[in-house]
């Protein structure tokens, strides 16, 4: 086995791998190659987890009766969010592109096994949540293979995780994580579209260690 040597050219372009990553909400139709998305799993299923449990399922729904008690689902409890604004933010709020669940190609939904036979347990005895931990690692790892393919990928949360798991017919032990929107993205941005269109900005503190 060679092992590589990381130099700095590639360091840069991880650097930009991460800095372009970014929650895509505007997509194109046309789909992303099968071979592109089968190789953006299998690099994901390279992540670090928990006695090497492997807790993450990724869903995929191609159905479109499927797909559309989503967007549902989504409209309800984009609603009560919006209800439950504070009247000064609640106009700027209204105007957010929260999903892309309508151009989107791709649509994967992304469960945890909260008790995975493989691992045998192995570090979670003390800390059980190192499961669901070890899924969200896999879906920044997703992420960054779409990135790296120039796919664009969208983080839908606003859905009621035990509905989710009904309408996707899941198995009820398992945890929803994530609503993922996957396709190419309309146009590419190096910030967040929270902080262009003023919801929100970085804080330069949190670049610092905090110190004990």
């Amino acid at each position: 086995m060679t092992v590589p040597v990381f130099d700095e050219a590639f360091r840069e372009q991880l650097d930009s791998l991460f800095l372009w990553r970014r929650d895509v909400r505007h997509f194109r139709r046309d789909p992303v190659p099968e071979s592109v998305l089968d190789h953006m799993l299998a690099l994901t299923c390279s992540t670090p987890s928990v006695g090497l449990s492997q807790p993450w399922r990724f869903l995929r729904v191609d159905d479109e009766a499927r797909r559309n008690a989503v967007r549902a689902e989504f409209s309800e409890r984009n609603a009560e969010a919006l209800a439950a604004q504070r009247q000064s933010d609640s106009g700027a709020y209204a105007q957010l592109k929260l999903a892309g669940l309508d151009r989107a190609p791709h649509h994967i939904a992304v469960f945890c096994d909260p008790d995975p036979s493989q691992g045998r347990g192995l570090g979670r005895l003390t800390m059980p949540e190192t499961v669901q931990w070890s899924a969200v690692m896999a879906i920044h790892s997703f992420w960054l293979a779409a990135q790296a393919h120039n796919v664009g990928l969208g983080w839908v949360s606003i859905l009621d995780p035990e509905r989710m798991n009904s309408l996707l017919d899941a198995p009820a032990e398992w945890r929803f994580m994530a609503y993922l929107c996957v396709g190419y993205p309309d146009e590419e941005h190096n910030t967040p579209e929270l902080e262009r269109r003023g919801w929100e900005k970085r804080a330069p503190e949190r670049q610092l260690w905090i110190s004990r």
